[in-house]
């Protein structure tokens, strides 16, 4: 098993992904909208796994900010197919309470991986500098 399939945000993120490709199997209207949709929800979920596979924080960050931007590229694409009246208000609701949930999921994700919060690791106990100095001039 891969790291990647041991995060709860992971298998939310991919239900949603297959979700939303089986509900524009099925919907009509706007092809433009609906394609960058599909592409969009993909990409939330193969950032997070490719996120996941990197070995510093830094392109981890990376990759859980793209997977997030499009969450969000999916919540407006979302919008504005139910304000063409592709999508009704039961599905809407439903779509965007899932991008609610993943979006703060992988921000949690990211802010954990930030410098300041990491912990420094403990560091062993030194002699103070001055009292060897003083020490030293004793003898």
């Amino acid at each position: 098993m891969f790291d990647f399939e041991k995060l709860e945000v992971y298998q939310i993120a991919k239900e949603q992904n297959i979700k939303v490709q089986r509900y524009l199997e099925t919907m009509g209207g706007e092809q433009v909208l609906k394609e960058q949709w599909r592409k969009a929800s993909l990409a939330s979920v193969l950032n997070l796994a490719e996120g996941t596979g990197k070995m510093n924080n830094v392109d981890k960050r990376h990759y859980y900010s793209l997977a997030r931007s499009s969450v969000f590229e999916c919540a407006a694409l979302l919008e504005m197919l139910k304000e063409l009246c592709l999508v009704n208000e039961y599905d809407f609701q439903d779509f965007y309470a899932g991008y609610e949930r993943i979006s703060k999921m992988l921000l949690a994700m990211y802010r954990s991986l930030s410098p300041e919060n990491r912990k420094p690791l403990p560091r062993s106990p030194r002699p103070d500098d001055e009292t060897d100095y003083n020490r030293e001039q004793q003898y």
